[in-house]
Parts: structure tokens; sequence; C-alpha cells
């Protein structure tokens, strides 16, 4: 038996799934999505490789770009219908000035494999998180949610940002500042830190889902126009009932499930790793297979950027989100497949 079959045969007997099927009286609509190079982003390219859009009668445009900030504005815009990337100081603020946007489900939460690593020839000089006092500290960006962890990471050890010098470098870079001694210390993600620690330039002395609070944390999600929402919910709901399918053989797949090989190469195809060897060393990132968000998380966020300046002012959590489609995707689909009870990884249930 093929993966593929495998796979579908597990994912899909196991769920008792009815699924619909394109007919003719079935309007096909088009989507633009946008999303972001990870292998979180593999859900995306599943709901499009295994034909659940279609099914849906979707037509769906996927657009790679390279971070959610620069897509909020196509998405309040219209040019996109869905986004997917961080929660974002650029979303609270577009929330803020009432831009057509809502959040709907879940896309990365806990675990999410951030840690915050100190250069290699700062061990024994470096013990504690405390010990970075004055020290320059790598971002990706001021405004990510990189700073919002390191922030919070401070915070429960009795410092702010202020008692470090940040910098901000793109995650590939952060391995050579390291080296060169540009920076003592980053938070750093999924490849990339097990890359760092695996080529002996940096060591671990915190985890992001060890020690930030609260959890679990989500620092990705789907987000929708709320004027195409208006427009044309029908399409909505069916792009939730694919796209919730898609997540559940994510889920199942990083449980290490008997179609972990076929997501693998789903990921692969569509380049998100180099081979197929990286993508299954990778640390894969955790995320709800119902598609919820913890607001607690989110809410959270939107406070710590309040509370630096950036964002102007809070945003109702009704405003900021909505469960409606995945709940009408999930009583749709059915009863969540069970994981493979062998594993023992958080996160992804």
């Amino acid at each position: 038996m093929s993966h593929r079959v495998a796979s579908t045969a597990f994912s899909f007997g196991l769920a008792a799934i009815a699924l619909a099927t394109v007919t003719p009286a079935m309007a096909q609509s088009k989507i633009k999505l946008s999303t972001v190079q990870s292998i979180g982003s593999v859900v995306t390219y599943i709901a499009q490789d295994k034909g659940y859009f279609k099914a849906e009668g979707l037509d769906v445009d996927i657009v790679m770009v390279n971070s959610a900030a620069q897509a909020v504005a196509l998405l309040a815009q219209g040019e996109l219908q869905v986004m997917e990337g961080g929660v974002s100081i650029g979303f609270f603020n577009a929330l803020e000035k009432n831009m057509p946007m809502i959040m709907t489900s879940d896309r990365v939460s806990s675990p999410i494999g951030h840690k915050l690593i100190v250069r290699a020839d700062l061990k024994g000089k470096i013990t504690k998180v405390q010990d970075l006092k004055g020290k320059n500290v790598g971002t990706n960006a001021i405004a990510s949610v990189t700073t919002y962890e390191l922030g919070k990471l401070l915070r429960k050890y009795g410092m702010t940002l202020k008692d470090v010098e940040l910098k901000q470098l793109g995650f590939p870079q952060m391995s050579p500042a390291m080296k060169n001694g540009a920076l003592d210390a980053t938070v750093n993600i999924p490849p990339f830190a097990s890359a760092m620690e695996e080529a002996g330039d940096g060591f671990t002395i915190a985890r992001v889902d060890d020690d930030v609070e609260p959890s679990p944390m989500t620092i990705a999600s789907s987000f929708i126009n709320t004027d195409w929402m208006k427009k044309d919910k029908e399409a909505v709901r069916r792009f939730f009932v694919a796209y919730m399918r898609a997540t559940r053989d994510y889920c199942l797949a990083y449980h290490n499930g008997p179609n972990r090989r076929e997501v693998m190469e789903i990921a692969l195809k569509n380049g998100l790793e180099r081979s197929i060897e990286d993508i299954d060393k990778t640390e894969w990132t955790g995320r709800s297979m119902n598609g919820a968000v913890n607001m607690k998380s989110v809410m959270d966020q939107q406070a710590f950027y309040i509370e630096l300046g950036m964002v102007e002012r809070a945003v109702s959590e009704d405003r900021m989100y909505t469960t409606e489609f995945i709940d009408y995707a999930n009583n749709k689909l059915g009863p969540a497949p069970a994981v493979n009870p062998a594993s023992k990884l958080a996160g992804c249930r």
C-alpha cells in the first residue's frame, strides 16, 4: 500500500469523515492566500496537493511572502482573502485602525521550539538569564514575536528589555554574528536553533516553551479579510473544511503517524526544506488540531506591545478572533482522529 493510500485510510477511515464533493451546482470560488516558508505552511500545501480545496469547489492561489508584516496591507486591501502568519504588531495596529481582518484559526502554538542561545565561548561565564545584563542579544525584528519572547523571559528573571542591547538580525545571520562576537546571545527558532547548537556555535540557557506564560503560546494564525467573509461566507466555510482536514493530516504526521513520509514529501515538493532528512530531523511546530487559538496568549502579546508603546490601544477579543469557521469545519468533519498512541510529543492534539 502506498504512503498516500495508507495515510488516507488512517486519517479518514478512523475519523469516518464524510466529505462534500464538487457538484455542478457548486460554483468555484477563487481565493488568494499568502503564507511564509516554514514547516507549518505544509498544511496549506496538503490541502492543495491532496485536492481538499478542489473537493470544496475552491481555486486557491498560494503566494509565498517573506513575512506576514508585508501581507497585512494586502489582506486589508482585499488583495488577499486569507493570510497565514505571525500574531504581530502589524495585526494589532491594523485592527486598531479598523482594517477589515480577523483571526480565524491557530497555525503555530506551543511547542514552538524557540530557544535563548548563548555564544559558545561564553560557556561558564553566562550560566543563567540574569547574566545577560548589558549583553548584545539578537532578535529577528524589534517588532516581532521573538522580542515578546525575550521580554517575557527577562521579566521572569527580574529583568526587562532595557537591561540588554537588542540587535536586529535575520535568523540565518545569527550564527555568523555569534561566531564573530557581534552577538552574545539570541532568541532563535527551528531549524536555525538546532543547527547553531549542532555546529557548536552556542548553547541553550532557556526555552520559550518552558518559561513563557500564558501557555500554550499562539504565535501564528490564519487571518481572513472580513469584507470577503461578509460577501461570500459559504466560500469561507468551505475553505476551512479543507484547511482543517489538512490540519488533521499534519497532526497525524507530527506524531509520527503512517502518513509522515507523505507529508514530508509534500513539504519538500513545495520548497519548505532542502531534503527529506532535514524535514524529518527539524523540530515541527505544534498547533491545535481543532484550530483553537489560545486568546489568553494573544491578549498578553497585545498588552506587552502596548506597554512598549508599539501598539496604541487595546482591541477587544471578539474584534480580534472568531471561532465560527473552525467550529463549522470541525462539526462537518466529525471527531478528530486519534494520534499515534506511542507519541509523547506535546501539541497537535
